[in-house]
């Protein structure tokens, strides 16, 4: 039957607002690229501040939220064991990994699984990957490996692993920290051990596909695919190499000699145009040239000093050329990306005078803005550009919950989803409006 005219209308009217709504369903976004799409978004923030629209009570965790199909999924680690502790040294903390599935509108617990886990890592406090959702499956990866597969919407365990056992590796110092990658049938995951640094499953059944190389140890860095020389390339940046393989079969297309301090290397390579740049701890950086015909590439330039980026726990981005993001210093920079030069840095985001050690604020894009969730639990909507940063408008939403350096911080990365904002620190989930609608 024809609608009515002023259903018709209301209809066309609502069109625009469902087609610009959008899941976040991994780390970084449906893109993997820290880009906000949606639209409607506000570019101010109400006197009063953003409203809360619920809150949820968790346990701790430095991993994100993901957002898909109405749900809300994070994971957290249930302890009676003191695992806010500021060190670099390894425990044995005692508890129970969870994986909680939480109404998106209401932040209603609608299934949650639990398993019992030692932890023998620094930074305890609980798991670093988001869980990543694909065709009815949410996959997610603990901080001492292991790995499952759920049906998203009823919570049951289609399959699990776990990588130490399965692949004879050991923990890395800072936990399991790579975010894993749905590549079609495929779950990409830094696993570790003899030839199995990287490895491809099975995403349906857990078996094993492909595995891929040795490192010396795994490194913090999720894997990605760019598109480059004419075919797709899984590039994957550890402790010993930055390294670009066949995503479907796991054969080498070209590698180089890198070496991480401390095993410290937990970016994922930013890719623009025909460059590719990853960056560790201590100033390890690297710059690499990509053929525009063959899966091949040179280095341009490596480990120079007072260039490029060194970011700890956030994924910068690159821009018309300028890349921004936060060093292991704590400041923000802009930086030519061609050359490595920085054009400009900035500790006004943290409200510091003085740059801190592993300073944290999480960057988002949307639309001309970049936001920011800093680790005091503040939101920030501001503008980068390579002249140089401005804010425009930020709002506290959260406590720090968590210690790092000795200050009280809050370091898990945001999801941004149907015009709002999922945050979690080590007490709470909260969805934050901010949609002008």
């Amino acid at each position: 039957m024809p609608l009515r005219p002023a259903l018709l209308a209301a209809f066309v009217c609502l069109c625009p607002l469902l087609a610009v709504a959008e899941d976040w369903p991994q780390w970084m976004g449906p893109q993997r690229d820290n880009v906000w799409r949606e639209s409607g978004i506000i570019d101010a923030f109400p006197a009063e501040g953003p409203r809360i629209l619920w809150r949820t009570p968790v346990a701790g965790g430095y991993s994100g939220p993901a957002v898909a199909n109405g749900r809300v999924y994070l994971t957290d680690y249930v302890t009676d064991d003191e695992v806010q502790v500021d060190n670099f040294n390894r425990g044995s903390f005692s508890g129970s990994e969870r994986v909680l599935c939480l109404d998106q509108a209401t932040g209603k617990v609608l299934w949650k699984h639990e398993y019992p886990v030692t932890y023998g890592i620094s930074y305890p406090s609980g798991p670093r990957c988001t869980p990543t959702i694909s065709e009815g499956k949410v996959y997610t990866l603990g901080a001492e490996g292991h790995l499952f597969c759920f049906d998203a919407m009823s919570g049951a365990v289609q399959w699990s692993q776990n990588l130490p056992q399965t692949y004879n590796a050991k923990t890395p110092l800072w936990g399991y920290a790579a975010h894993p990658l749905i590549d079609g049938p495929q779950l990409i995951v830094i696993a570790g051990g003899n030839g199995s640094h990287a490895v491809a499953l099975n995403k349906q059944t857990g078996k094993e596909i492909w595995r891929h190389g040795n490192a010396s140890e795994q490194g913090y860095s999720p894997p990605s695919i760019i598109e480059a020389g004419g075919v797709r390339q899984l590039i994957l940046l550890h402790p010993s190499a930055l390294e670009s393989v066949n995503p479907e079969t796991g054969e080498a297309y070209w590698s180089f000699d890198y070496e991480a301090t401390n095993g410290s290397v937990i970016m994922t390579p930013v890719h623009h145009g025909n460059l590719l740049y990853g960056g560790g701890f201590k100033q390890k950086n690297i710059l690499v040239e990509l053929d525009q015909s063959t899966p091949t590439a040179e280095v341009l330039w490596q480990d120079e000093r007072k260039m490029g980026l060194s970011p700890v726990n956030v994924q910068p981005f690159v821009e018309a050329g300028t890349m921004y993001g936060f060093d292991e210093d704590g400041a923000l920079y802009g930086v030519e990306l061609s050359s490595g030069k920085r054009l400009w840095k900035s500790t006004a985001p943290l409200q510091t005078e003085r740059p801190l050690r592993t300073g944290t604020a999480f960057m988002v894009r949307n639309g001309k803005n970049v936001w920011m969730f800093t680790e005091q639990g503040d939101l920030l909507i501001t503008r980068l550009t390579s002249e140089g940063y401005e804010e425009i408008d930020r709002a506290k939403v959260i406590e720090p919950t968590n210690v790092a350096f000795g200050r009280r911080v809050v370091w898990a990365a945001p999801a941004w989803a149907g015009g709002r904002a999922y945050l979690r620190n080590d007490k709470e989930c909260i969805c934050v409006e901010l949609s002008t609608r």
